[in-house]
């Protein structure tokens, strides 16, 4: 894809997203942003042939290699898009807000005379190691080929030593505002005696990503 398609779709005096241009070069970056759409997604985007090849991915990345992560292959993006963040305004395409997820450097892992990403993107199996702060090591982007639309892909985690068998999700890894429960501040004095938090009966087991919690081995 050329980006032809990104310009077509857009209006640039009532978007701040960067315009059709290319740049030139690559230095094979990536980004993942979190796009709170019509519906919330991750954008990945690999700096490939002078444009940012695109993949939505619905659920986000996984470090769990049993996750199987829906990826669909959107237009091409300007190389400028890396550093986009912000909010697109109602009326224009992809409206709402827009950050990045992850970011770092990537490379293509050779596959036999695929040593390219080109190559391996035509061919439609692309091997990709991953140097991010949250994604790391190596992954598969695997073109379905037994549906009707052309551009399903799926995004898999290879076991290595940044692998998981543990549960993922995205969202928790995420640089949301906390909840405005989370977000108060009580001030403390220093002769103020702490009392420490017991527990709670609930009914349910607790789940909560803007909270991190570990097993009492006796129970919950």
């Amino acid at each position: 894809m050329a980006l032809d398609d990104y310009i077509k779709k857009r209006k640039f005096n009532n978007t701040p997203e960067p315009e059709g241009q290319y740049v030139g070069g690559n230095s094979d970056r990536f980004v993942i942003q979190r796009h709170q759409a019509s519906h919330l997604h991750y954008d990945l985007r690999l700096e490939m042939d002078e444009v940012l090849k695109s993949w939505a991915v619905p659920k986000g990345p996984s470090l769990n290699p049993d996750d199987k992560r829906l990826a669909i292959q959107t237009e091409d993006h300007p190389v400028k898009y890396l550093t986009f963040h912000g909010s697109i305004p109602k009326g224009n395409y992809g409206a709402g807000d827009m950050t990045i997820w992850d970011e770092g450097s990537y490379k293509i892992i050779p596959d036999g005379k695929y040593t390219s990403g080109i190559s391996q993107l035509k061919k439609g199996d692309l091997k990709i190691e991953f140097f991010g702060k949250k994604i790391k090591g190596k992954f598969a982007l695997v073109k379905m080929r037994h549906t009707k639309e052309q551009n399903q892909w799926l995004l898999i985690k290879k076991k290595d030593d940044f692998s998981t068998v543990l549960e993922y999700d995205a969202e928790v890894f995420s640089n949301k505002e906390s909840h405005s429960k989370a977000s108060k501040i009580i001030p403390l004095k220093p002769s103020q005696l702490l009392k420490p938090m017991l527990a709670t009966a609930a009914k349910k087991i607790f789940n909560d990503p803007e909270w991190i919690y570990e097993i009492k081995w006796d129970g919950y």
